[in-house]
């Protein structure tokens, strides 16, 4: 998987698929709560595994894409944290 500069929250990508419905009508269809979308949309949270699987069914999609596209977002998030200098360890073949 290759590395995206700078990839949106999931939560933008959902926002677009919303199209006419509200966050509380498809929190209900998810059957999830209204704030947990809201924070998912808003950026505050990320996309389980479990809601991959929910929005996947809902719109059609898969929910590799979303899981997908949350663990770009975290991957590039963690890029930017700075990190004592670890040492490389070498590894055996056999």
């Amino acid at each position: 998987m290759t590395r995206m500069h700078n990839p949106p929250h999931p939560g933008e990508v959902l926002r677009e698929y919303l199209g006419d419905l509200t966050i509380t009508n498809l929190a209900t269809r998810l059957g999830v709560g209204r704030v947990t979308l809201q924070r998912i949309v808003n950026g505050a949270a990320g996309i389980s595994v479990d809601m991959a699987y929910r929005l996947g069914a809902a719109f059609g999609t898969s929910p590799e894409m979303w899981a997908g596209m949350q663990l770009q977002y975290d991957l590039y998030q963690a890029s930017k944290v700075k990190r004592p200098k670890i040492e490389r360890i070498a590894t055996i073949v056999s």
